[in-house]
């Protein structure tokens, strides 16, 4: 019996080669669903940021359920221990901006204003962690979502205070949010094109990013994983 699996970008030309592969080698039933071997696969490109990232995947959930979902992109490293253009798993996400700034300069998130509880569902300690860690294979990472991502130094210092995480993206939580609050299974797998530091778009290596990002999306679609 065919499974199906949707995949998830904020932006085609993320994973753009891993659509030219199914072109090539998978049935074309429309502009965004192919057959490859047994699986039904859909893409789904949302936009990026946190808004359409929730708004067009919790539609799609709302009227399909699928077998896996999963969400694909480039990141910001914020461990110096990981390297540019190598591919991570996200095992749990946190949003990194949705709070308040104190009279002093500090951040005070949603959950410490206590607006959010922060283990009501879907969140467990003010943090959306996947069930599924693990299913890649690929090393785990902890995801910081934003809507502004981090270019000056005082406001990274910041961040790293409040937030023990590894990763940056624009749109991870959202993505855990949806298919949480969904009971869809789910993974999440980034590739790095960045460090965050003071912004500096000379030493970023998307392309990189983009063709290991790709190189394993079509490994774990060849290999049935996750």
């Amino acid at each position: 019996m065919n499974t199906n699996w949707l995949i998830v970008a904020a932006t085609a030309a993320e994973i753009q080669p891993f659509i030219a592969y199914l072109s090539e080698n998978a049935t074309r039933r429309d502009e965004m669903h192919y057959v490859f071997g047994d699986k039904n696969i859909t893409i789904l490109i949302t936009g990026v940021g946190l808004t359409q990232t929730a708004y067009h995947l919790g539609a799609v959930l709302a009227r399909q359920s699928f077998d896996w979902v999963v969400n694909a992109g480039i990141a910001g490293a914020i461990k110096r221990d990981l390297d540019i253009g190598q591919v991570v798993e996200v095992s749990r996400e946190t949003f990194g901006d949705t709070g308040a700034e104190t009279a002093t300069g500090s951040y005070i998130d949603i959950h410490e204003m206590e607006l959010i509880p922060p283990d009501v569902p879907p969140f467990l300690g003010g943090e959306l962690i996947s069930p599924h860690a693990g299913a890649t294979g690929l090393p785990l990472v902890k995801g910081l979502s934003v809507n502004k991502v981090h270019g000056y130094l005082p406001s990274i210092t910041e961040m790293m205070i409040h937030y023990d995480a590894d990763i940056e993206t624009m749109e991870g939580a959202a993505f855990f949010y949806a298919c949480l609050s969904a009971g869809q299974p789910f993974v999440q797998i980034r590739s790095l094109s960045n460090y965050v530091e003071p912004r500096d778009r000379s030493k970023w290596n998307i392309p990189l990013a983009v063709e290991t990002l790709n190189a394993k999306l079509i490994e774990l679609i060849q290999e049935a994983k996750p």
